[in-house]
């Protein structure tokens, strides 16, 4: 038996989204039953193989000795497990030797993995995302060479965008890519910031490298996409001599300390030679692609750091012994659990809502991709481009939230390292800036996602709510109001900011984090009237376990009484086009 509780997972996956029914096509094999083997097998391999070393990769982070990295050897051992049962491979086609396994399953898969130890699952996913996207924009030639490796999880893979001099504004890189006789591209420049840049573990590692061909436009305009391998390729497949990719060093973080994180050269030590995916001047878009599933990635980690600190403290809170209820006098009386105190209950509920309220939001945006591959559908695509910032940054910075009052139940215990939530906490840290600045997500979706195809993205995403505030039973009532009225109230006052964007950027963005913020509250409402709808129908036909249903309840009461207002404080200030940001003089800081 694993210690994983796996009860939520099933719950969000086989009764609030209901994934068993599209076990048709291509996801034919995946019926109730194959879907809870397949997570019963993946968290007993998470708490055998990943578990057990995440406190020893987080106190023995990579070293840099002699060019190279010196690791634990147990990231090497747990990803060969993660290997052998089939998970690099699990979402591609049967033809590449994949599973065809549904998004869905995958996320959830991914969450167990990164409960167990995030600083190890960045290897794959990182490797996915850059098989999916020379599977979607490779060349035959390319994907034949380098898509079956990546896939096996022989070779891991990396993205390369960041250089020291420009980290978020890509527009600024300066890594260059020179055409060469052969076809290929000679590269010279320094990327920094790229995780798995080097380790002991995979035989090959295929970096994706955003660079600019010498003549091309400007800006993002002229930005290329290029494959680097640290060792070249034979025709046949086989293993050449090492490319002029150098590891300069290693940064040292606060968390996913698992997880190498490097500076790299390429070109200054040897010729550095990489191909060209598709067409010059359209690299950052390929990387969109890669880039927006790792988004996805990081709030499905964030998610499963707040659910692992969670589940920790309610265990602490549970079994601590301190004080007595303030209705009791008496100082001889036994002293109570921690868990019998309100603030603490408070806590809890914070944790709680945050944890499985992001987890309902990103296997959603798992359904869609799932749903699109089975009856392809434009406007399925458009949900999913408004969703992803909400699903990336919301679980980062509520999920850090949770991980916070974890500690604090713990009290000077949860400062220490005799528990992991402090691990926890340091780990998700990074995730408000991982894949884009939280402050960046609000700009895309403020200033980019709500008014592609005339705001058709914010009309499916208010649809998809009223669809189920349609459905919610009568006992939800005061939820579903709410969340209609928060519904309206929002679209109105994102007609009046496009408007105010048009008529001047600057002050129309100035407050979009508070956007960004407001929108996911009201998305992670709709989140938790889908799960209540699910609990309620459940107890109504007597199934389920009535302690977990009655938790879903409780906490969906609490999400709108003491969250969701919160949103309309957001919108209040959002309507007045406040500039106070930019009114404050530089010198006055």
């Amino acid at each position: 038996m694993t210690s994983f509780d796996l009860r939520d997972l099933e719950f969000q996956l086989f009764d609030v989204l209901r994934a068993p029914d599209n076990a048709v096509g291509r996801y034919a094999d995946y019926d109730r039953e194959t879907m809870a083997g397949v997570l019963a097998m993946a968290a007993r391999i998470a708490e055998a193989e990943f578990l057990p070393h995440a406190a020893k990769s987080d106190a023995n982070e990579p070293r840099f000795v002699d060019g190279g990295v010196e690791m634990i050897p147990e990231i090497g051992q747990a990803l060969t497990a993660y290997r052998e049962a089939g998970f690099f491979g699990a979402g591609f086609d049967h033809e590449l030797g994949g599973m065809q396994m549904p998004e869905t399953l995958r996320g959830a898969i991914g969450f167990l993995f990164s409960m167990a130890d995030i600083g190890i699952s960045g290897y794959p996913l990182l490797t996915v995302a850059a098989a999916n996207l020379l599977a979607a924009f490779g060349s035959d030639e390319q994907k034949q060479r380098y898509l079956l490796p990546l896939v096996e999880g022989r070779w891991f893979g990396t993205m390369c965008l960041s250089e020291p001099h420009a980290g978020s504004s890509l527009a600024d890189i300066a890594t260059m890519a020179r055409p060469q006789p052969d076809g290929s591209y000679a590269i010279s420049g320094r990327k920094m910031w790229i995780s798995g840049g080097e380790q002991t573990i995979s035989e090959n590692i295929v970096h994706l490298v955003l660079a600019k061909i010498p003549g091309g436009a400007p800006g993002v305009k002229g930005i290329s996409l290029f494959i680097v391998p640290k060792f070249c390729v034979n025709p046949d497949g086989s293993l050449g001599d090492r490319n002029g990719v150098v590891l300069a060093g290693l940064n040292h973080k606060m968390g996913y300390r698992g997880t190498t994180n490097t500076a790299l050269n390429f070109g200054e030590d040897g010729p550095s030679i990489g191909y060209i995916i598709g067409e010059p001047g359209k690299g950052l878009a390929y990387m969109f692609h890669m880039m927006n599933e790792a988004r996805v990635a990081v709030g499905m980690g964030a998610t499963a750091l707040g659910t692992a600190g969670y589940r920790v403290s309610l265990a602490y809170a549970r079994e601590r012994l301190q004080g007595r209820t303030p209705d009791n006098k008496d100082p001889t009386s036994p002293q109570v659990p921690i868990i019998e105190h309100a603030d603490v209950r408070r806590m809890l509920l914070m944790q709680k809502v945050a944890v499985e309220g992001s987890l309902a939001l990103l296997l959603y945006t798992a359904s869609l991709l799932d749903r699109d591959r089975l009856a392809p559908d434009a406007d399925l695509g458009l949900l999913l481009g408004l969703l992803t910032p909400i699903a990336k940054s919301w679980p980062s910075e509520y999920c850090l939230e949770a991980n916070k009052h974890a500690i604090q139940i713990l009290g000077g215990a949860g400062y220490t390292r005799d528990y992991p939530v402090e691990r926890f906490y340091r780990d998700n840290r990074l995730n408000p800036i991982h894949e884009g600045a939280h402050g960046i997500h609000g700009l895309d979706l403020l200033g980019r996602k709500v008014v592609l195809e005339n705001g058709r993205a914010l009309t499916l995403w208010a649809e998809a709510i009223r669809a189920d505030i349609a459905h919610a039973p009568a006992t939800l009532a005061e939820q579903a109001q709410a969340l209609e009225r928060h519904v309206d109230e929002t679209l109105a006052l994102t007609a009046t900011l496009v408007e105010a964007v048009k008529r001047d950027p600057r002050l129309g963005l100035a407050n979009a984090t508070l956007y960004l913020d407001m929108m996911g509250h009201v998305t992670i409402g709709w989140m938790w009237l889908r799960q209540a709808t699910a609990a309620l129908a459940l107890r109504a036909a007597g199934e389920g376990d009535r302690d977990h249903l009655d938790g879903k309840l409780g906490a969906c009461r609490f999400f709108f009484r003491y969250l969701l207002p919160d949103a309309a404080n957001k919108r209040a200030l959002l309507a007045t086009l406040d500039d106070t940001t930019l009114a404050m003089p530089e010198s006055g800081f």
